[in-house]
C-alpha cells in the first residue's frame, strides 16, 4: 500500500487559533516534515475557499498556490488536490497552471480532479451552481483539454461547456505522457466512466461494501471504454486519528470536539465529529487501524490518503501512524 497525508490548510477548521501571519510556516513545516520521510509518496490539500461544515471567517487557504508554494519548498514527495474543482478555473488555464507547478517541483504534481460540490461557495464566487449533469460535463470536457495539452502542447476543443482553440501550453509537463489524473468522486454513471476512460487513479470510499460496489461500477465502464481496469490504481481517504490506547484515542476526540466547538458552538462540534471521526475505520488504536483498513486492502485498495486533524497542533498522532500503522499495512 501506499500513502499519502493531508496538509491542514484551514478548510476543516484545522487552524484555529494560529496567527494567520504563521499559517504558511505551519504548513510549510509539515510538508517537509512529510517529505523528509520516504512513507508518506504524496502530499495534499483540498480546493475550496470557504470553511465546513458552514463557512466561517477563519483561514482557507487557495490549493494551487500551495501547490506552487510546496513545489518550491519540497524535493521529493508528490503534489496533489483532493480535489480541484473544475469549474473554479478555466480548464486549458489551470492546464498551464499545472504544468507550470510541475515543473518547479521537478515533475512531481499529480492532478486530482472532480465536478464539485459545496454550493455555497459556488454562489458566493459567482459561479453559480448548475447542476449535477452539467458540471460532469465539465469534468468531462476538462479532463479532455488537460490530456490534450499536456502530451501536444497544445489543446483545442468546441464543446458543450469549453471553447479552446490551440490554447498553447508550452513547456510540457516534465512527466513523460503528462501529470497523472485522478479523478475522484463514485458518481456511478458519470463520474467512474470518465474515470475509467482517462484516469490512472481514483478516489472513492473506503467502506468495504461501498469500496467493491463502485470498484465493481469502475470494471464494468472500463471493460465498456476499452481500458484496463488494473491500470487504474484505486485510492481512497481516511480521516485518521490515533492513540496509543483506547483511552488516548477518546481523549484525542474530546480535545477535537473542544477546538471544534470555538468555531461552531458545543452541538455542532459534537455533531461534526460524531459523523466524521468517531466511526470512521482510522480511528482507534494501531491494531484497530489496520485491522480495518486490511478488509479494503484485501478488496483491492492500494493507496490511502489521510487526514490528520490534529496535525498543525500535535504530530505525535501522525508519529504513531508512522512507526506502527504504516509497516503492518505495507
Amino acid at each position: 500500500m501506499r500513502f499519502g497525508i493531508f496538509i491542514p490548510q484551514g478548510w476543516r477548521l484545522d487552524l484555529v487559533d494560529i496567527d494567520p501571519a504563521a499559517q504558511w510556516d505551519v504548513m510549510r513545516g509539515l510538508a517537509q516534515r512529510a517529505d523528509a520521510n520516504a512513507d508518506w509518496e504524496s502530499l495534499w490539500v483540498y480546493d475550496h475557499f470557504h470553511t465546513v461544515p458552514v463557512p466561517t471567517e477563519e483561514a482557507t487557504h487557495e490549493a494551487w498556490t500551495l501547490m506552487s508554494a510546496f513545489a518550491a519548498t519540497t524535493s521529493r514527495i508528490r503534489l496533489g488536490q483532493m480535489c480541484t474543482a473544475i469549474s473554479y478555473r478555466n480548464p486549458a488555464y489551470l492546464a498551464k497552471v499545472a504544468a507550470t507547478v510541475d515543473l518547479i517541483s521537478g515533475g512531481r504534481v499529480e492532478m486530482g480532479i472532480g465536478g464539485g460540490w459545496y454550493e455555497h461557495e459556488w454562489r458566493a464566487y459567482g459561479y453559480g451552481f448548475p447542476s449535477a449533469g452539467e458540471r460532469l460535463g465539465r469534468l468531462d470536457e476538462g479532463v479532455q483539454i488537460f490530456k490534450q495539452a499536456w502530451t501536444t502542447g497544445a489543446a483545442t476543443l468546441d464543446g458543450k461547456h469549453y471553447q479552446v482553440d490551440n490554447a498553447i501550453v508550452r513547456p510540457l509537463p516534465l512527466q513523460e505522457g503528462g501529470i497523472p489524473i485522478w479523478v475522484a468522486g463514485g458518481g456511478e454513471k458519470v463520474t467512474l466512466r470518465i474515470a475509467a476512460q482517462y484516469a490512472q487513479y481514483t478516489n472513492f470510499s473506503g467502506d468495504p461494501t461501498e469500496f467493491t460496489h463502485k470498484s465493481e461500477l469502475l470494471r464494468a465502464h472500463c471493460d465498456k471504454v476499452g481500458t484496463d481496469f488494473n491500470a487504474i490504481t484505486r485510492s481512497s481517504n481516511f480521516n485518521t486519528l490515533v492513540g496509543a490506547t483506547d483511552s488516548e484515542v477518546q481523549q484525542r476526540l474530546t480535545d477535537l470536539e473542544a477546538r471544534f466547538a470555538k468555531t461552531l458552538g458545543e452541538e455542532a462540534a459534537k455533531s461534526h465529529v460524531d459523523s466524521l471521526f468517531r466511526n470512521s475505520p482510522a480511528v482507534g488504536t494501531p491494531d484497530q487501524i489496520i485491522e480495518n483498513i486490511t478488509r479494503t486492502k484485501d478488496l483491492g485498495l492500494s493507496y490511502s490518503i489521510h487526514y490528520f486533524p490534529e496535525a498543525a497542533y500535535d504530530t505525535t498522532g501522525i508519529e504513531i501512524f508512522e512507526n506502527e500503522v504504516i509497516p503492518a499495512l505495507r
